[in-house]
């Protein structure tokens, strides 16, 4: 795939406390900027299960995929989070079989479901991380910048007699 791309791990998948949906978070590797994805609660649970560690008595629909992917002699080489389009996340699953490299459109919470349970490498693409990625300190220099704006109004000419320290009642009214 010639487009850029940027590595990514799951970092958690978590649910929305007011409206009860699931998101899994990607992490970029390489900064601190992060791709929420919001899927289904059956995915999420397979994903969020196979992170814990916890394997199914009996095969769940993503490892019977991966099952039958190693019977027929395929392997995943890697995830991608390839697009968004109105709104809606597009995966992509690079296979190998027979020296072919085979790219399969999926959703990426199938993709990802499978990534963790084959260890193979996540990546998404730079312009859907531009587009949809959150960089929680840029929002929290948002916040403090209109804190700092609030705090260099103040008027803190106070008369010097005034300041008796930390606790003192003799600031000015």
């Amino acid at each position: 795939m010639a487009e850029s791309l940027a590595e990514v791990v799951v970092e958690s998948v978590r649910v929305h406390m007011l409206s009860s949906q699931h998101v899994v978070l990607l992490k970029e590797t390489e900064r601190e900027r992060y791709l929420p994805i919001w899927i289904g609660p059956w995915e999420a649970n397979a994903i969020a299960t196979r992170l814990q560690g916890v394997t199914p008595d009996r095969p769940l629909t993503h490892d019977l995929f991966v099952d039958a992917m190693a019977a027929l002699g395929a392997k995943l080489t890697r995830v991608i989070v390839s697009s968004l389009a109105e709104e809606t996340f597009h995966a992509t699953l690079e296979l190998e079989l027979a020296g072919k490299t085979y790219a399969i459109d999926a959703r990426p919470s199938d993709a990802l479901a499978l990534a963790v349970r084959t260890g193979v490498r996540i990546f998404a693409s730079i312009e859907v991380l531009d587009r949809a990625g959150v960089e929680p300190e840029s929002q929290v220099d948002e916040k403090l910048e209109v804190f700092r704006e609030f705090v260099n109004s103040l008027d803190t000419d106070l008369d010097q007699e005034h300041r008796e320290g930390p606790g003192s009642d003799n600031f000015p009214s």
